[in-house]
């Protein structure tokens, strides 16, 4: 990928900004005509021939037609430009939750949600702030100063020179200062991360913080971290007001040395003695002196907006820096060139020798792998916690690169598949359940967006969660909540399932599904596996024993490797893991009865 650069958005959206440059000249030129007309208004005054009404309604005249001008080319100036920012705020948000999609799991592991989040939204803005304001700002202060100094000259240059030293002087200071806000602005950010990952965090566990009545120390911890953001930003706030200030210092004194030195030079003029300095006759009558005052009032918005500017542009340069790095991150899983596309998967699954090691990892989660998955069989897979079950079936999905020719789909490696195609074969509930902040009917027909409600109701059924969601007043128009929290577990663990089933996926994988659903609900569900995808391959992860006693083979682990693949009856002589889980659930029974 390319490196991501803001030319490219200027350049996109180009005509846009080419219309508010337009519209922004016009208005320039326009502005600067109303000193003239001001100065033209005094040598009417002091005119000693007399005043006329024609001579007022004439300049009046040109004064509300440079009003009308400068209302609508302003007008047209933001509408451009703010259009453009709008845009390039979209497309950059649009840019980063497709990357956000396409990048693997451990970046996921390496960077807080929270931070992505403060990416997304406080920099996104940040970059939008610039690209309109700041996009005006520049070329509104660029052409006015151009047209005014060019018109002060033709004025009087001595005088101009005298009210151009301030801001040469402020512009090589501005510099400076920029890249102090830049570095403030950095730490201003990151403290904003750690507020988002705080408040993230907290929210997500705020079930957990009520259970052991935290509250009062959460809010406490809250404080500290919003206090050193408060901190960070009014430290930014504080050096920018220093600058606004001393900026208006400047401005106050070049005014009142082009006032001073313009009414000494104008006194001179009247007594007939002109003053003279580096060989120029300075001729200055008191509607050129009002004509010149006018000019340097317009150079004040250029000179204030120098230091928004400089504000801006180092806010900018930090978030869209933390931005591209984050669009120009190396995306692991990717396509080979030329992948296979799998036409009519079979579900035939075969690991090979297979290791597994998470990036962060010190130790392998799985060491040396080998088994093979007939299509259409029902395997369960067992094992103690921690002994890589959802890792191995996260290793289907390709959310991480492996060794090639370790695991094949149908005897296609892994990596030379085609990822879209490849998840499209797979139907998967995860270990947590995920529901979507929707209605129910949405959430179970997320795999398959144009299906029926007929389809939608056979899913649920399957599930045995069907009579649970008549139960609600809604049916299945009932929201979840955000991640479901609307919902029992036992309900959201079917309501996942029936989200996979309707997918009617060659591969079905149900990671720890029906561990919130009591003994008939798991038969239930267990027996409609067995009926309704006859043919198919489908892999259960289970915590109890007798969800899987009835598979056509289960694959046991222990410490990341394979202790046995049999048949349940075989491996009640061929794995001890196995064989004191079965006697474990036995003794459990026996005494709950």
């Amino acid at each position: 990928m390319n490196k991501t650069t803001i030319k490219d958005y200027y350049l996109k959206f180009f005509w846009l900004f080419l219309i508010g440059a337009v519209s922004n000249i016009v208005v320039d030129i326009t502005q600067t005509t109303v000193p003239e007309f001001l100065g033209e208004m005094v040598s009417v005054v002091s005119s000693r021939t007399g005043i006329t009404y024609n001579d007022i309604a004439s300049i009046i005249s040109k004064i509300l037609i440079a009003a009308g001008i400068l209302f609508v080319g302003r007008m047209l100036l933001r509408f451009a430009i703010f259009s453009a920012s709008g845009r390039i705020e979209a497309d950059i948000r649009h840019r980063m939750f497709l990357k956000a999609e396409r990048l693997s799991q451990r970046y996921y592991h390496e960077n807080k949600i929270g931070t992505i989040m403060s990416w997304f939204s406080s920099d996104v803005e940040t970059i939008e702030e610039f690209t309109g304001w700041g996009s005006i700002m520049i070329i509104d202060a660029l052409f006015l100063s151009v047209v005014s100094v060019y018109k002060m000259v033709r004025l009087d240059i001595v005088l101009t020179f005298i009210t151009l030293i301030p801001m040469a002087a402020l512009i090589l200071w501005g510099n400076e200062v920029e890249k102090i806000w830049s570095d403030k602005w950095e730490e201003r950010q990151k403290q904003f991360d750690r507020l988002y990952d705080f408040t993230q965090e907290t929210f997500a566990g705020i079930r957990v913080i009520k259970a052991f009545v935290k509250e009062a120390q959460e809010l406490k911890a809250f404080s500290k971290v919003a206090k050193d953001n408060a901190d960070k930003n009014l430290e930014f706030a504080h050096s920018a007001i220093k600058f606004d200030v001393y900026i208006e210092i400047i401005i106050g004194a070049a005014i009142s040395l082009v006032m001073g030195a313009g009414s000494y030079f104008v006194y001179r003029c009247s007594i007939s003695d002109p003053c003279i300095l580096l060989g120029h006759v300075i001729d200055l009558s008191p509607s050129k002196l009002i004509t010149f005052i006018g000019y340097a009032d317009t150079m004040i918005w250029p000179m204030i907006a120098m230091g928004q500017i400089l504000q801006m542009h180092s806010r900018f340069k930090t978030s869209a820096d933390r931005i591209y790095k984050f669009l120009d991150e190396e995306e692991e899983i990717h396509n080979i060139e030329n992948p296979v596309v799998l036409e009519d998967c079979k579900g035939k699954i075969t690991f090979k020798d297979f290791s597994f090691r998470y990036p962060d990892g010190d130790d392998h989660s799985l060491s040396n792998v080998t088994f093979e998955i007939q299509p259409g069989e029902m395997v369960g897979v067992v094992g103690k916690i921690g002994s890589g079950k959802t890792t191995l079936v996260n290793s289907l999905l390709r959310l991480y690169n492996i060794e090639r020719d370790k695991i094949l789909i149908d005897d296609v490696d892994l990596m030379d598949l085609d990822i879209k195609n490849l998840r499209e074969q797979i139907a998967y509930v995860p270990q947590d359940n995920f529901l979507f902040s929707d209605n129910i009917r949405n959430n179970i027909s997320f795999a398959k967006t144009n299906a029926e409600m007929h389809e939608i109701r056979e899913a649920a059924i399957f599930a045995d969660v069907d009579e649970n969601i008549k139960d609600f007043a809604k049916g299945y128009d009932t929201m979840t909540g955000e991640r479901g929290v609307t919902l029992s577990g036992g309900q959201k663990q079917r309501i996942a399932i029936a989200r996979a089933y309707i997918k009617n996926a060659p591969i079905m994988i149900m990671d720890d599904s029906v561990s919130a659903v009591d003994m008939k609900t798991e038969e239930t569900i267990l027996n409609n596996i067995n009926e309704k995808r006859k043919g198919k391959t489908t892999i259960i992860i289970a915590s109890r024993v007798s969800t899987v006693a009835h598979m056509d083979k289960i694959l046991v682990l222990k410490d990341g490797r394979v202790e046995a693949f049999d048949t349940p009856k075989k491996l009640l002589k061929t794995s001890p893991t196995y064989k004191k889980m079965v006697y474990l659930q036995k003794l459990e029974s026996e005494i709950n009865e």
